[in-house]
Protein backbone atom coordinates (compact mmCIF):
# COMPACT_ATOMS: atom_id res chain seq x y z
CA UNK A 1 0.00 0.00 0.00
CA UNK A 2 1.41 3.39 -1.12
CA UNK A 3 2.67 5.77 2.09
CA UNK A 4 0.14 9.14 2.60
CA UNK A 5 0.61 11.28 -0.39
CA UNK A 6 3.29 8.71 -2.51
CA UNK A 7 -0.07 7.43 -4.46
CA UNK A 8 -0.84 8.24 -8.17
CA UNK A 9 -1.91 12.04 -8.47
CA UNK A 10 -4.86 11.23 -10.14
CA UNK A 11 -6.55 9.11 -7.20
CA UNK A 12 -5.65 12.13 -4.78
CA UNK A 13 -8.50 14.54 -3.41
CA UNK A 14 -6.78 17.95 -2.11
CA UNK A 15 -8.93 19.82 0.52
CA UNK A 16 -8.79 23.54 -0.29
CA UNK A 17 -9.80 26.15 0.96
CA UNK A 18 -10.94 28.05 -2.55
CA UNK A 19 -13.21 24.99 -3.10
CA UNK A 20 -11.24 23.89 -6.47
CA UNK A 21 -12.62 20.19 -7.78
CA UNK A 22 -9.09 18.82 -8.16
CA UNK A 23 -8.58 16.66 -10.90
CA UNK A 24 -12.72 16.47 -11.12
CA UNK A 25 -12.50 14.48 -8.36
CA UNK A 26 -15.73 15.61 -6.70
CA UNK A 27 -19.00 14.52 -7.63
CA UNK A 28 -20.89 17.93 -9.22
CA UNK A 29 -23.93 18.22 -10.62
CA UNK A 30 -25.81 21.34 -13.00
CA UNK A 31 -29.29 21.60 -13.67
CA UNK A 32 -30.26 21.81 -17.45
CA UNK A 33 -33.39 22.44 -17.24
CA UNK A 34 -34.16 25.49 -17.74
CA UNK A 35 -31.52 25.65 -20.26
CA UNK A 36 -32.85 22.78 -22.14
CA UNK A 37 -36.23 24.19 -22.74
CA UNK A 38 -34.85 27.10 -24.34
CA UNK A 39 -32.89 24.86 -26.43
CA UNK A 40 -35.86 22.83 -27.74
CA UNK A 41 -38.10 25.85 -28.72
CA UNK A 42 -35.03 27.07 -30.53
CA UNK A 43 -33.93 23.78 -32.35
CA UNK A 44 -38.37 22.61 -32.51
CA UNK A 45 -40.08 26.16 -33.48
CA UNK A 46 -40.08 26.84 -36.89
CA UNK A 47 -39.07 23.51 -38.86
CA UNK A 48 -40.40 23.13 -41.82
CA UNK A 49 -41.71 20.53 -44.57
CA UNK A 50 -42.89 20.85 -47.88
CA UNK A 51 -44.21 18.83 -51.51
CA UNK A 52 -46.05 19.79 -54.12
CA UNK A 53 -49.37 19.52 -51.75
CA UNK A 54 -48.72 21.71 -49.67
CA UNK A 55 -46.07 23.40 -47.15
CA UNK A 56 -46.20 22.56 -42.65
CA UNK A 57 -44.61 24.50 -40.21
CA UNK A 58 -44.29 24.08 -36.51
CA UNK A 59 -45.57 27.38 -35.14
CA UNK A 60 -45.15 26.96 -31.31
CA UNK A 61 -43.98 25.00 -28.51
CA UNK A 62 -47.19 24.46 -26.47
CA UNK A 63 -45.99 22.26 -23.72
CA UNK A 64 -42.48 21.04 -22.28
CA UNK A 65 -42.47 18.98 -19.26
CA UNK A 66 -39.56 17.37 -17.44
CA UNK A 67 -35.92 18.24 -16.44
CA UNK A 68 -32.51 17.36 -17.61
CA UNK A 69 -29.34 17.40 -15.61
CA UNK A 70 -25.61 16.55 -16.11
CA UNK A 71 -23.32 14.59 -13.32
CA UNK A 72 -19.66 14.86 -13.40
CA UNK A 73 -17.63 11.92 -11.24
CA UNK A 74 -14.04 11.28 -11.91
CA UNK A 75 -14.04 13.31 -15.20
CA UNK A 76 -16.66 11.62 -16.13
CA UNK A 77 -19.98 13.07 -17.61
CA UNK A 78 -23.72 11.52 -16.83
CA UNK A 79 -26.21 12.53 -18.35
CA UNK A 80 -30.17 12.70 -17.45
CA UNK A 81 -33.25 14.04 -19.25
CA UNK A 82 -36.58 13.03 -19.37
CA UNK A 83 -38.94 15.41 -21.38
CA UNK A 84 -42.81 15.55 -22.58
CA UNK A 85 -43.21 17.90 -25.52
CA UNK A 86 -46.29 19.28 -27.34
CA UNK A 87 -45.80 21.38 -30.78
CA UNK A 88 -48.51 23.16 -32.49
CA UNK A 89 -47.64 23.12 -36.23
CA UNK A 90 -49.81 25.11 -39.19
CA UNK A 91 -50.06 23.82 -42.84
CA UNK A 92 -51.52 25.25 -46.02
CA UNK A 93 -52.52 23.86 -49.30
CA UNK A 94 -50.67 24.66 -52.50
CA UNK A 95 -54.04 24.05 -54.71
CA UNK A 96 -56.53 25.54 -52.76
CA UNK A 97 -55.24 28.04 -49.83
CA UNK A 98 -57.13 26.01 -47.28
CA UNK A 99 -55.15 26.17 -43.62
CA UNK A 100 -54.81 23.25 -41.40
CA UNK A 101 -53.85 22.98 -37.82
CA UNK A 102 -52.23 20.41 -35.38
CA UNK A 103 -50.34 18.65 -32.75
CA UNK A 104 -46.83 17.20 -32.58
CA UNK A 105 -46.86 15.64 -29.08
CA UNK A 106 -43.52 13.44 -28.03
CA UNK A 107 -44.76 11.67 -24.69
CA UNK A 108 -41.14 10.24 -23.62
CA UNK A 109 -37.78 11.18 -24.92
CA UNK A 110 -35.03 10.44 -22.44
CA UNK A 111 -32.01 8.80 -21.98
CA UNK A 112 -33.36 5.16 -22.16
CA UNK A 113 -34.30 5.49 -26.13
CA UNK A 114 -32.55 6.27 -29.21
CA UNK A 115 -33.65 9.26 -30.58
CA UNK A 116 -34.45 7.20 -34.42
CA UNK A 117 -36.63 5.58 -31.96
CA UNK A 118 -38.59 8.18 -29.89
CA UNK A 119 -41.78 8.01 -30.08
CA UNK A 120 -43.60 11.22 -32.18
CA UNK A 121 -46.96 11.63 -32.55
CA UNK A 122 -48.66 13.89 -35.14
CA UNK A 123 -52.39 15.14 -35.37
CA UNK A 124 -54.71 16.92 -37.07
CA UNK A 125 -57.91 19.12 -36.38
CA UNK A 126 -61.14 17.40 -37.82
CA UNK A 127 -61.77 18.22 -41.53
CA UNK A 128 -59.87 17.74 -44.64
CA UNK A 129 -56.24 18.18 -45.28
CA UNK A 130 -54.83 14.73 -44.63
CA UNK A 131 -52.30 14.77 -47.00
CA UNK A 132 -50.79 17.38 -44.63
CA UNK A 133 -51.17 15.54 -42.03
CA UNK A 134 -49.32 12.78 -43.88
CA UNK A 135 -46.46 14.96 -44.61
CA UNK A 136 -45.90 16.09 -40.92
CA UNK A 137 -45.85 12.33 -40.20
CA UNK A 138 -42.77 11.50 -42.54
CA UNK A 139 -40.83 14.27 -43.41
CA UNK A 140 -41.95 16.45 -40.29
CA UNK A 141 -41.00 13.03 -37.83
CA UNK A 142 -37.56 13.40 -39.60
CA UNK A 143 -36.90 16.49 -38.79
CA UNK A 144 -38.05 16.52 -35.59
CA UNK A 145 -36.10 13.42 -34.95
CA UNK A 146 -33.47 15.61 -36.39
CA UNK A 147 -33.71 18.35 -34.10
CA UNK A 148 -33.52 16.72 -31.31
CA UNK A 149 -30.80 14.88 -31.79
CA UNK A 150 -29.11 18.40 -31.95
CA UNK A 151 -30.63 19.08 -28.71
CA UNK A 152 -28.64 16.23 -27.35
CA UNK A 153 -25.68 17.32 -28.88
CA UNK A 154 -25.56 20.93 -27.44
CA UNK A 155 -26.87 19.24 -23.90
CA UNK A 156 -23.22 16.66 -24.51
CA UNK A 157 -20.84 19.86 -25.34
CA UNK A 158 -22.18 23.42 -25.27
CA UNK A 159 -23.90 22.78 -22.04
CA UNK A 160 -20.98 20.74 -20.16
CA UNK A 161 -18.23 23.63 -21.33
CA UNK A 162 -15.97 24.43 -18.53
CA UNK A 163 -17.97 21.33 -16.48
CA UNK A 164 -14.54 19.22 -16.68
CA UNK A 165 -11.89 21.69 -14.79
CA UNK A 166 -8.93 22.55 -16.76
CA UNK A 167 -5.78 20.81 -15.38
CA UNK A 168 -3.09 22.82 -17.38
CA UNK A 169 -0.99 26.35 -17.19
CA UNK A 170 -3.02 29.56 -16.53
CA UNK A 171 -1.71 30.93 -19.75
CA UNK A 172 -3.66 27.89 -21.83
CA UNK A 173 -7.00 29.17 -20.32
CA UNK A 174 -6.49 32.87 -21.04
CA UNK A 175 -5.55 32.50 -24.50
CA UNK A 176 -8.90 30.31 -25.05
CA UNK A 177 -10.66 32.94 -23.14
CA UNK A 178 -9.44 35.68 -25.06
CA UNK A 179 -9.70 33.78 -27.85
CA UNK A 180 -13.27 33.36 -27.45
CA UNK A 181 -13.79 37.15 -26.64
CA UNK A 182 -11.75 38.21 -29.72
CA UNK A 183 -13.94 35.82 -32.26
CA UNK A 184 -17.39 38.08 -30.39
CA UNK A 185 -15.54 41.39 -30.45
CA UNK A 186 -14.35 41.01 -34.04
CA UNK A 187 -17.97 41.16 -34.87
CA UNK A 188 -18.22 44.86 -33.94
CA UNK A 189 -17.87 46.31 -37.77
CA UNK A 190 -20.76 43.47 -38.76
CA UNK A 191 -24.06 45.10 -40.16
CA UNK A 192 -27.36 44.68 -38.91
CA UNK A 193 -29.24 42.28 -41.16
CA UNK A 194 -32.58 40.90 -40.97
CA UNK A 195 -35.36 41.72 -38.74
CA UNK A 196 -37.07 39.17 -36.68
CA UNK A 197 -38.85 39.44 -33.01
CA UNK A 198 -36.42 40.27 -30.18
CA UNK A 199 -36.19 40.98 -26.50
CA UNK A 200 -33.48 43.03 -24.49
CA UNK A 201 -31.50 41.35 -22.25
CA UNK A 202 -29.79 42.43 -18.41
CA UNK A 203 -27.13 40.57 -16.63
CA UNK A 204 -25.12 41.56 -13.25
CA UNK A 205 -21.75 39.49 -12.11
CA UNK A 206 -19.46 40.55 -9.42
CA UNK A 207 -15.48 39.68 -10.10
CA UNK A 208 -12.92 39.99 -7.88
CA UNK A 209 -10.52 42.13 -9.68
CA UNK A 210 -9.87 45.74 -10.61
CA UNK A 211 -12.13 47.35 -13.24
CA UNK A 212 -9.17 47.91 -15.55
CA UNK A 213 -7.76 44.27 -14.98
CA UNK A 214 -11.18 42.61 -16.17
CA UNK A 215 -11.64 45.31 -18.80
CA UNK A 216 -8.16 43.71 -20.26
CA UNK A 217 -9.64 40.57 -20.37
CA UNK A 218 -12.06 41.74 -22.87
CA UNK A 219 -9.96 43.81 -24.87
CA UNK A 220 -6.29 45.23 -25.67
CA UNK A 221 -7.43 48.91 -25.44
CA UNK A 222 -6.78 50.83 -22.41
CA UNK A 223 -9.72 51.46 -20.08
CA UNK A 224 -11.42 55.00 -20.91
CA UNK A 225 -15.13 55.68 -20.40
CA UNK A 226 -15.19 52.02 -18.34
CA UNK A 227 -17.68 50.46 -21.28
CA UNK A 228 -17.77 48.40 -24.16
CA UNK A 229 -19.79 48.38 -27.14
CA UNK A 230 -20.01 45.61 -29.40
CA UNK A 231 -22.28 43.65 -32.20
CA UNK A 232 -22.45 40.28 -31.16
CA UNK A 233 -24.04 36.96 -32.02
CA UNK A 234 -24.30 33.24 -31.69
CA UNK A 235 -23.80 31.21 -34.78
CA UNK A 236 -27.01 29.48 -34.46
CA UNK A 237 -28.51 32.63 -35.00
CA UNK A 238 -30.61 33.66 -38.12
CA UNK A 239 -27.55 34.90 -40.04
CA UNK A 240 -26.52 38.68 -40.77
CA UNK A 241 -28.78 39.52 -37.37
CA UNK A 242 -26.61 40.98 -34.82
CA UNK A 243 -27.75 41.85 -31.28
CA UNK A 244 -26.24 44.75 -29.44
CA UNK A 245 -24.07 43.94 -26.42
CA UNK A 246 -23.34 46.87 -23.78
CA UNK A 247 -20.64 46.31 -21.45
CA UNK A 248 -20.30 48.60 -17.99
CA UNK A 249 -17.47 47.98 -15.82
CA UNK A 250 -18.34 49.43 -12.35
CA UNK A 251 -16.04 49.57 -9.74
CA UNK A 252 -16.72 48.35 -6.27
CA UNK A 253 -14.80 48.26 -3.11
CA UNK A 254 -12.56 45.23 -3.72
CA UNK A 255 -14.66 44.01 -6.78
CA UNK A 256 -16.02 45.38 -10.19
CA UNK A 257 -19.38 45.14 -11.05
CA UNK A 258 -19.91 44.31 -14.73
CA UNK A 259 -23.00 45.24 -16.31
CA UNK A 260 -24.41 43.73 -19.12
CA UNK A 261 -27.09 44.93 -21.74
CA UNK A 262 -28.53 43.36 -25.06
CA UNK A 263 -30.73 44.49 -27.29
CA UNK A 264 -31.75 42.37 -30.17
CA UNK A 265 -31.62 39.00 -28.88
CA UNK A 266 -33.87 36.29 -30.97
CA UNK A 267 -37.08 35.22 -29.27
CA UNK A 268 -36.63 32.16 -27.90
CA UNK A 269 -32.72 32.09 -27.57
CA UNK A 270 -32.71 33.87 -24.49
CA UNK A 271 -31.62 31.19 -22.62
CA UNK A 272 -29.02 30.07 -24.59
CA UNK A 273 -27.59 33.36 -24.47
CA UNK A 274 -27.52 33.36 -20.87
CA UNK A 275 -25.74 30.49 -20.70
CA UNK A 276 -23.62 31.28 -23.00
CA UNK A 277 -22.18 34.48 -20.99
CA UNK A 278 -22.46 32.46 -18.07
CA UNK A 279 -20.81 29.30 -18.49
CA UNK A 280 -18.34 30.47 -22.13
CA UNK A 281 -17.55 33.92 -20.62
CA UNK A 282 -18.18 35.07 -16.74
CA UNK A 283 -17.51 31.93 -14.91
CA UNK A 284 -13.87 31.38 -17.14
CA UNK A 285 -12.89 34.54 -16.14
CA UNK A 286 -13.17 34.17 -12.58
CA UNK A 287 -11.56 30.53 -12.78
CA UNK A 288 -8.78 32.41 -14.30
CA UNK A 289 -8.79 35.13 -11.41
CA UNK A 290 -8.88 32.58 -9.30
CA UNK A 291 -5.53 30.64 -10.69
CA UNK A 292 -3.76 33.82 -11.37
CA UNK A 293 -4.18 34.62 -7.53
CA UNK A 294 -3.54 31.33 -6.06
CA UNK A 295 -0.56 31.62 -8.50
CA UNK A 296 0.70 35.27 -7.41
Amino acid sequence: MAKWGQGDPRWIVEKREDGTNVNNWHWTEWDATSWSKGKLCEFLVGIVVENEAGRCQISELKQVEGEASCSSRKGKLIFFYEWNIKLGWKGVMKDSGAKHKGLIEIPNLSEENEVDDTEVNVSKKKGDGDILKDLMKTAGTAKVREALGDYLKALKTEFTIGMILPTKAIATQELTIKRKLSENTLQIQAPLGVRIPTVALHMTELFDTAAGRLYSIFTVKELTNEKIVMKWRCRNWPEEHYATVVLNFVPTPGQTELQLDCKGVPVCKEENMKFCWQKQHFEEIKGLLQLTTLKG
